[in-house]
């Protein structure tokens, strides 16, 4: 015969201190698109709207001042490779601008992602 058995010891388990399930409960809320969820998602449509309209303005306003600016600073007058100043500005220069905003409307959009993911894994 062998000698006495060990018995395991017993571990208390406190459920309040179990990170796991609200993690779970608020993807399924995601998921299932409960009110709660539904709210999440909204929150973070209007926060992508948000800033695609933001970034829309400025880029708007931005081209659009453009000619005033030509008229205003009588830019119109220079000759540069045998085109006028103007229309060098207007189809070289803009798409550094329209590259510019396009990364960074990607970087910020991401960001709030990230944030929606980081909300929805609390």
């Amino acid at each position: 015969m062998t000698g006495p058995q060990q018995r395991p010891t017993r571990q208390r388990v406190v459920l309040a201190e179990r990170r796991g399930a609200r993690r779970v409960r608020t993807r399924v809320e995601v998921a299932e698109q409960t009110e709660i969820g539904a709210a999440m998602i909204g929150g973070l449509i209007r926060a992508q709207l948000g800033l695609a309209l933001r970034l829309g303005l400025v880029t708007v306003l931005v081209l659009c001042s453009l000619p005033l600016l030509f008229h205003i600073a009588a830019v119109g007058s220079f000759v540069v490779f045998g085109i006028r100043l103007p229309w060098l500005l207007l189809g070289i220069a803009v798409y550094p601008l329209l590259y510019a905003v396009g990364r960074l409307y990607v970087r910020l959009a991401e960001r709030n992602e990230q944030d929606f993911l980081e909300l929805a894994d609390e």
